[in-house]
C-alpha cells in the first residue's frame, strides 16, 4: 500500500550523497528541500545533481530567505544579556557591520522609522524578548525582558508592526535565477505577506520563461490576513509554524493551520505543514507521542504534504524519521474518508472538476482499485487530489516538470511519457506500467478520466472498466 500524503525532506550539502538520498526516497520521501539560507550555490548544485541521479520523479524545492530582519554578525560568544538590561538598536544596510554590547545592528536601515515605542522585539525565534522604550537620533532603545545570549545573523520578529521590507533580497534573486538554470520545480518564498511579494518572483520567472511554481510560506500575521489574495497568485502554500509561532500566540497556531488547510483544499492548491514535526528525532531514534499526534493531526486535516527539516538535514536518524512519517501516514489514511462535497472555489474548468468529483465518488461506491489520467498541465491530477479520494490516482504526464509537480499532490503518482504518445492510448501505456509493477491485475476495476480532444483541452469523459477490457480494446485498435 502506498501512502497518499507526500513527504518533503530538507537536505544539507554536508550530507547529500546519492546513496543517502536514495535511502530517503525508498523510505517515502517525495520532495527534496534546499534551504538557501544555509547552503552555497556549489553545495545546492551538488544536492540537485545527486537527487536527479536517484530519480527524475523527485521534485526539488528551494527556499528563499524573503523579507526578514536579522541581527548582524557578532563574535563567536555572542552578546550575553540579563533581564532589565538597556540596549541600543540601529538599522543598517551593511550586513557586515558588527553588533556589540554598545549597539546591536539590524539589517534593515528603515527600522528606526517604522518601529514605534512600546512594541516588543523578539530575537532568535523569540528566545530573547525586549521592549522598545524610546527612540532618538536613529537609535531604538530597548529593555531586555529575559536573560540569554544574542548571536549574529539571528531572526528578528516585531509582531505588532507591518514593515515595508523589499519582497526579494539580492541573494533571493540570485537563487531564483540559479533555480531556473538548474530546472528546479518549486520556489518556496519565505514571509509572504501579500500578492505583491509573489508577483516580484513571477516577473523573474516569466522573463526567463520558467515553469517553476511558487509555494508561499505563511509565517506572519500579514500573510494570514491576506491568505485569500495569496491563494489567487500561488501554486501552493507552506504553513511554516516556526516564525508563525513567534508572531502569534501558540494557541492560535492550530486554528490558523486548520483554516489555511481548508482554504487550500477548496482552492485546489497543495498545502504543506512544516516545522518541528518530528524534532526529537534529530537526536533520538523514535518520535515522541506528541510528535506522532502532530503529524497525525495534519493528515487528519487532509494536508498534501508534511515536512522534515533538521530531522533529515542534520539529524542522527534521517532515514528513520522518513520511515516514521510514512508509517504514521499509512495508519491515519486508513481512517479518513474522501471529501467529495468540498466547496470548490477558483474553478477554471468546471467539466474537469465535475469529472474529478464523479471519479472519486465512483471509487467509494464500486470496488475500484485506481483512477487513471493523462495530463499536460497537471490540472486534472490536482482536481482529483482536492477531493482526497481513497484510491490512488496514476497520472501519465507529457512533461517531466509536471510529473515532478504532482509529487506534491495528495494521492497522485505520476509517470512520464513522450509527448508523441497518442492521448487515446494513454490508458494502455499506463496499464502496462502498473501491471509490470504489480499494482494492478487484469480483473481489477479502474476509473479512467480522459479528454476526447487531447490532454491540452482538459478532461471530457469518465469510463469505468476492468483492466483486461481496456487492454483488449487497445490491442484491437
Amino acid at each position: 500500500m502506498e501512502k497518499k500524503t507526500k513527504i518533503v525532506a530538507t537536505i544539507s550539502d554536508r550530507h547529500c550523497e546519492v546513496d543517502f538520498i536514495r535511502s530517503l526516497y525508498e523510505a517515502g520521501m517525495n520532495v527534496v528541500r534546499i534551504n538557501s539560507a544555509h547552503t552555497s550555490f556549489e553545495g545546492a548544485t551538488a544536492i540537485v545533481e545527486n537527487t536527479r541521479a536517484v530519480s527524475e520523479k523527485i521534485a526539488i524545492l528551494v527556499d528563499t530567505k524573503g523579507p526578514e530582519i536579522r541581527t548582524t554578525r557578532t563574535d563567536d560568544a555572542g552578546i550575553p544579556v540579563e533581564e532589565g538590561d538597556q540596549l541600543t538598536l540601529r538599522g543598517t544596510d551593511d550586513n557586515e557591520q558588527p553588533s556589540s554590547r554598545s549597539c546591536i545592528y539590524l539589517n534593515d536601515k528603515n527600522v528606526f522609522d517604522e518601529v514605534p515605542v512600546g512594541v516588543d522585539v523578539l530575537i532568535d525565534d523569540g528566545d530573547i524578548a525586549m521592549e522598545i522604550t524610546g527612540k532618538s537620533d536613529g537609535a531604538l532603545f530597548a529593555r531586555v525582558k529575559n536573560s540569554g545570549t544574542i548571536k549574529g545573523h539571528k531572526s528578528v520578529n516585531i509582531p505588532a508592526v507591518h514593515l515595508h521590507l523589499p519582497a526579494l533580497t539580492e541573494r533571493d534573486t540570485e537563487y531564483i535565477r540559479w533555480a531556473v538554470r538548474m530546472n528546479l520545480d518549486f520556489i518556496a518564498h519565505s514571509f509572504v505577506r501579500h500578492k505583491g511579494d509573489l508577483m516580484e518572483i513571477q516577473k523573474i520567472l516569466d522573463a526567463e520563461h520558467s515553469t517553476i511554481k511558487i509555494i508561499s510560506k505563511i509565517e506572519n500575521q500579514e500573510g494570514v490576513d491576506h491568505i485569500d489574495e495569496i491563494l489567487d497568485h500561488t501554486y501552493g502554500v507552506m504553513v511554516a509554524r516556526g516564525d508563525l509561532g513567534v508572531e502569534l500566540n501558540a494557541e492560535q497556531i492550530p486554528i490558523i493551520q486548520k483554516d489555511i488547510v481548508q482554504k487550500c483544499i477548496e482552492s485546489k492548491k497543495p498545502v504543506i505543514i512544516a516545522t518541528q514535526m518530528l524534532h526529537s528525532m534529530i537526536g533520538n531514534p523514535r518520535p515522541t507521542r506528541a510528535e506522532v499526534s502532530d503529524v497525525a493531526n495534519a493528515i487528519f486535516q487532509r494536508v498534501d504534504a508534511v515536512m522534515l527539516s533538521g530531522e533529515t538535514a542534520s539529524g542522527r536518524y534521517p532515514v528513520e524519521a522518513v520511515q516514521a512519517m510514512t508509517r504514521i501516514a499509512l495508519a491515519i489514511e486508513r481512517q479518513v474518508a474522501p471529501i467529495i462535497d468540498v466547496n470548490m472555489v477558483r474553478i477554471n474548468n468546471e467539466i474537469t472538476a465535475q469529472l474529478a468529483r464523479s471519479a472519486v465518488r465512483a471509487c467509494t461506491n464500486l470496488p475500484v482499485k485506481a483512477v487513471l489520467i493523462d495530463t499536460l498541465s497537471g490540472r486534472t491530477g490536482r482536481y482529483l487530489a482536492a477531493f482526497r479520494g481513497e484510491k490512488p490516482v496514476y497520472a501519465l504526464c507529457y512533461r517531466k516538470h509536471v510529473m515532478r509537480e504532482l509529487a506534491l499532490s495528495y494521492g497522485v503518482y505520476a509517470e512520464y511519457a513522450e509527448p508523441e504518445i497518442a492521448h487515446d492510448r494513454f490508458s494502455y501505456q499506463m496499464l502496462q506500467i502498473l501491471e509490470r509493477s504489480h499494482k494492478l491485475s487484469n480483473d481489477d476495476l479502474v476509473v479512467v478520466v480522459g479528454g476526447s480532444f487531447g490532454a491540452a483541452k482538459g478532461a471530457s469523459f469518465m469510463e469505468i472498466s476492468k483492466v483486461i477490457h481496456l487492454l483488449n480494446r487497445a490491442m484491437s485498435e
